[in-house]
């Protein structure tokens, strides 16, 4: 990899029914809820691992906001259902 390109972002990509709770998100709480996205877009290893199931359960405890959420074996993440801000 050239020094000049920081690694590849994860694709990030949401289910129905978060994409629903993000229309009853205030400006502000999209706000940190995307910050803390592009940081698992960073680093799909975020978050603690939910036992006996491929979720990953990340809180950020600066932005106030969690998110849970599934990364396939290609790096894509799917933010499902039960987002909180």
């Amino acid at each position: 990899m050239s020094p000049e390109h920081a690694p590849r972002r994860s694709q990030v990509v949401m289910v129905e029914p978060a994409l629903s709770q993000l229309q009853k998100l205030t400006a502000a709480e999209t706000h940190r809820l995307d910050r803390v996205i592009v940081a698992i877009s960073v680093n799909p290893e975020l978050g603690t691992p939910v036992p006996d199931t491929l979720l990953r359960d990340h809180a950020d405890d600066v932005d106030g906001a969690r998110v849970i959420c599934y990364v396939t074996a290609l790096r894509h993440i799917a933010i499902l259902a039960y987002v909180e801000a």
